[in-house]
């Protein structure tokens, strides 16, 4: 590391032009011929997976396609509302990407009992990711337009919520606004705030050029850049925030900006290729799962950690360089200090250190609480009635809900390979409880091979539905047919989902927190310490989760955070929250304990050595935090509420990691450890690095 500090220091021309010169040509090349996204969570050999495989095999033109929801107060059979019915059709028939476009007037089923509302299935002659934004967004007006006279119309589908809830737009730039402030409240001066942005942009920058580039070997869903784009925006940030940190404490001690850069690169840099590392090997993680998606988005999350990390350790030695002494100019008054070390983290440090027990008992029983409501957390895909109120795709699941019952939304396709005997079967279903209607079968063009739609009474995010799919899986189907006859559908697929995670969820916790253990002992050389640190990350993480849930699923001030209606927490969530977060948190665990074992090799004394680390690394811990959780929380700007899901529960999860875990708990316990905090046995030390001062 000081070998690579020197390099760059004394190389920086040549460093900036090569980063410059790559990051223009990656960017270029990366934003200009994207990978197309991917959003089908069905893969592999799951059943609702198997059920697509023989539709796309037998009914290549089925595609995907949108819902037209209609409801007319006089009945659809009025004259007035049928020529208006018939006009929008017509339309839709005429619009780009429709193949075919079916008209309630045709099909019985798709009227409602009292005869007011009914939908039209629209098939698209493309994927529904294919449609482009604005062929959608003018589709969804011209529909809106025509209602009037007691006849409202509303357009429902995966290519109407993409259009209405676009992921990603101005939240990121609101994000880095947000770092920029606290950066300039924690420093307070101009230099010392641009150089972490600067260098997070390089890295975040290059490395979404590169993960749009690589989902053309693992296609990745449309969440994905946004995913890789949070992480990568709040790492970028802190890894560059405590390598100056730590350069502006050597300038004051008297060392040269040279050597001030190469003593910041051998220790904050060290720190930051291990908490990088770490979050790396945590995000990919995920690929026990064996789900294409969430490899993908694990492999983009882990490239744009990667280039930031990268950045910090080369790019900014360089830009060191440039800014020399000069990091301190440009003051602005009031704002920052020069001293790292904090008097009231000093303070704090020796208020828990007197009162360790309390200290350690009272945040436990915190942790401990926040986790409670994570005990009930239910999991399920987002669907219509989670959008903003007055969107297209909203209205449309009011009307039809509304028209036909909750589970008009939720239909499972029962499919078989063979063109005869499916009758029994849809016959059977038809009389389970649970199954609000069947429509009649229909066989393929090609003869090989016949299906049924069968419309549950519960809605999809219903506790009730996923257990109909297994009732029908497991006993009414097998018990009407001898044919190899699948499910497939939105509940479907949440069900082989979820049956995945319980299968491998288990290795990936395993193998999360095995690696991380493996990375905290390289750099700290305790096996105390290491386990620590796994187990306090169990406690942050749980403590998210139940806040998540308590306001998600709950609703418990939902509607302030942008959550219109209490819903369960979308599946996926979850799931990248686990390794994301112990790597993150990971993260604050390697600067604080690398530090504290710094001083405690320096001094002798555990005591002195965490109070010392605490005070020089408290300041910047909570700005580092501020950062992410600003970040974060962003999203919450944003409609997609899945998305925002995802924000909310790394924020909470930032917040509680950087207060209670590291300036409570942990102080707390190594107070109350003592030398055991040090425990290492002799084959270890001889196989781990020395540390570095």
């Amino acid at each position: 590391m000081k070998t690579l500090a020197r390099f760059c220091y004394r190389r920086r021309w040549l460093v900036l032009l090569l980063w410059i010169a790559g990051a223009a040509a990656v960017i270029t090349v990366g934003f200009g011929f994207a990978a197309p996204a991917d959003n089908n969570f069905a893969g592999g050999k799951a059943d609702s997976a198997l059920a697509g495989d023989v539709a796309a095999k037998h009914f290549p033109h089925q595609g995907d396609s949108l819902t037209l929801a209609v409801h007319a107060d006089r009945g659809i059979t009025d004259p007035a509302a049928k020529a208006k019915i018939d006009g929008v059709l017509t339309t839709l028939r005429s619009a780009p990407d429709i193949a075919s476009v079916t008209s309630p007037y045709a099909a019985p089923n798709q009227v409602s009992r009292d005869g007011r509302t009914a939908f039209a299935q629209i098939f698209l002659t493309v994927k529904q990711d294919k449609v482009p934004v604005g062929d959608t967004s003018n589709l969804i007006a011209s529909v809106r337009g025509a209602s009037g006279d007691g006849v409202v119309f509303a357009l429902d589908g995966g290519a109407v919520q993409t259009a209405e809830t676009p992921y990603g737009g101005s939240t990121e730039g609101i994000g880095l606004l947000a770092a920029m402030i606290i950066l300039l409240v924690a420093f307070g001066s101009l230099p010392a705030m641009g150089l972490p942005i600067v260098t997070a942009m390089f890295g975040i920058g290059t490395g979404l050029a590169l993960t749009d580039l690589i989902g053309y070997v693992f296609p990745a869903p449309s969440f994905s850049p946004i995913v890789a784009g949070l992480i990568g925006l709040g790492v970028g940030v802190d890894y560059a925030l405590f390598i100056v940190t730590r350069y502006r404490e050597g300038l004051e001690d008297g060392l040269s900006p040279e050597e001030a850069t190469v003593k910041a690169i051998a220790t904050s840099g060290r720190s930051v290729l291990f908490a990088g590392v770490t979050v790396v090997i945590a995000m990919l993680g995920l690929l026990v799962m064996q789900q294409s998606l969430l490899t993908a988005t694990a492999i983009a999350a882990s490239v744009a950690v990667l280039m930031t990390m990268i950045t910090a350790i080369t790019l900014l030695p360089a830009l060191l360089g440039f800014t020399g002494h000069n990091i301190n100019r440009f003051r602005l008054p009031l704002l920052g200090r020069t001293r790292t070390a904090s008097p009231l983290a000093i303070r704090w440090a020796g208020v828990i250190q007197r009162r360790p027990v309390i200290s350690l008992v009272s945040a436990g029983a915190v942790l401990l609480i926040l986790a409670v409501p994570a005990l009930s957390m239910r999991l399920s895909f987002e669907d219509s009635s989670n959008l903003p109120k007055g969107s297209s795709g909203y209205t449309a699941n009011h009307i039809l809900a509304s028209g036909f019952g909750a589970g008009y939304d939720a239909p499972l396709f029962v499919i078989a390979e063979s063109g005869t005997g499916l009758q029994p079967v849809a016959d059977a279903v038809r009389r389970t409880p649970g199954i609000a209607s069947v429509t009649p079968v229909f066989t393929s063009p090609d003869g090989g091979a016949s299906q049924f739609l069968a419309y549950p009474t519960t809605a999809q995010q219903d506790a009730a539905t996923p257990k109909l799919v297994t009732e029908l899986r497991d006993n009414v189907i097998p018990g009407a047919t001898t044919l190899t006859v699948h499910v497939g559908g939105p509940n479907a697929g949440t069900v082989d989902f979820a049956d995945a995670v319980g299968v491998r969820l288990p290795w990936l916790i395993a193998i999360v927190i095995g690696l991380s253990l493996v990375i905290l002992l390289a750099l700290v050389r305790s096996v105390t310490i290491a386990v620590k640190a796994a187990l306090m990350t169990l406690l942050s993480i749980g403590a998210a989760y139940g806040v998540l849930t308590a306001i998600v699923q709950w609703g418990w001030g939902g509607k302030l955070l942008g959550f219109p209606v209490a819903m369960p927490v979308t599946t996926w969530v979850p799931l990248f929250m686990f390794p994301i977060l112990f790597g993150l948190s990971t993260d604050y665990e390697v600067f604080l304990i690398a530090r504290i074992r710094e001083e405690y090799d320096a001094l002798g004394d555990t005591r002195e050595a965490v109070t010392q680390g605490l005070a020089r690394t408290a300041r910047v811990i909570t700005a580092a935090a501020a950062i992410m959780v600003m970040v974060f929380l962003t999203v919450l700007l944003g409609s997609d509420p899945a998305v925002k899901q995802f924000g909310l529960g790394l924020a909470i999860a930032v917040f509680v990691d950087a207060t209670v875990v590291r300036m409570v708990l942990v102080p707390a316990l190594m107070e109350l450890l003592g030398a055991w905090n040090w425990w290492l046995p002799r084959p270890l030390a001889r196989l781990l690095p020395a540390t570095v001062h």
